[in-house]
This record gives structure tokens, C-alpha cells and sequence, in this order.
């Protein structure tokens, strides 16, 4: 699936719901669906710094592809990770790096998130263009 797809098929998924209520529960699902993160690697180099919870973000490169794995001690936040991850993981740096995140906008999350997780929202994303950049070619 190309990123183009994966934020598309994000998009849809959020307009199946009317209420962010629902669209909390979502993100929840989402971040109880991820891998299990394991306890070694949840070093402070890996924490995401401005999030208010704590939020690990491991980046390994592959075949000129960037995988992430990550975690966070919070549900909602950990279902934030899980959606970014779900649509970067597996692509090359450069597509990440050269990414607007735009879909995020488009599914309003930032503007439904309490203004400290919105701050979080924001490290993640900066943090994943971040790896992205430095493992670019």
C-alpha cells in the first residue's frame, strides 16, 4: 500500500464515526493493536521529548525502508503513535522526511486533543521526520 493509500484509508476511517467519543475509542483500538514493545529498549533515547506522557519511538532501516516500533505508558497517546506508525512504517526516509503530515489536519486530530497531547501530537511527528532525516541518503 503506498502512503498516499495509507493516510487516505486513515482519513476513511475516521469519517466512519460522528463523535470523537468514537473516534477516541478508535485510537485506543489502535493502540492496543500494536506490537509489544520490548522493556529493553524502552531507554531514554527513545523517548519522544515534549510528550507529557511517555511515549518510545525505536527506528530500525531495512532494505532502504525505516520500520518503527513504539509504545506509551498513556492509551489515547499510544493509539496516536499506532495511527503515525501505521502510515510511515515500511517506507523509505526520504518519503517520510519530505511528508506534510497533512491528513492529520484533515481528520481534525490536533484540534480535538487537549493542548498539552496536541503539544505530543506535535513531537511525534517532528521526531519521526527527525529519524526519517537523519537516515536518509
Amino acid at each position: 500500500m503506498t502512503k498516499e493509500e495509507r493516510k487516505n484509508k486513515v482519513i476513511e476511517d475516521f469519517s466512519l464515526y460522528d463523535e470523537w467519543l468514537d473516534r477516541y475509542e478508535y485510537l485506543i483500538e489502535l493502540g492496543k493493536a500494536l506490537e509489544p514493545f520490548p522493556e529493553e529498549k524502552k531507554t531514554e533515547d527513545r523517548l519522544i521529548k515534549g510528550c507529557q506522557s511517555r511515549v518510545w519511538l525505536d527506528a530500525e532501516l531495512r532494505d532502504g525502508l525505516l520500520w518503527f516500533t513504539a509504545d506509551s505508558d498513556a492509551i489515547i497517546t499510544k493509539g496516536i503513535i499506532s495511527l503515525l506508525i501505521s502510515v510511515y512504517s515500511g517506507l523509505t526516509p526520504e518519503e517520510i522526511a519530505d511528508d506534510d503530515f497533512a491528513f492529520i489536519g484533515e481528520i481534525g486530530l490536533k484540534e480535538n486533543l487537549s493542548p498539552t497531547r496536541a503539544n505530543g501530537l506535535v513531537s511525534m511527528i517532528n521526531t519521526i521526520k527527525e529519524i526519517s532525516r537523519l537516515r536518509s541518503k
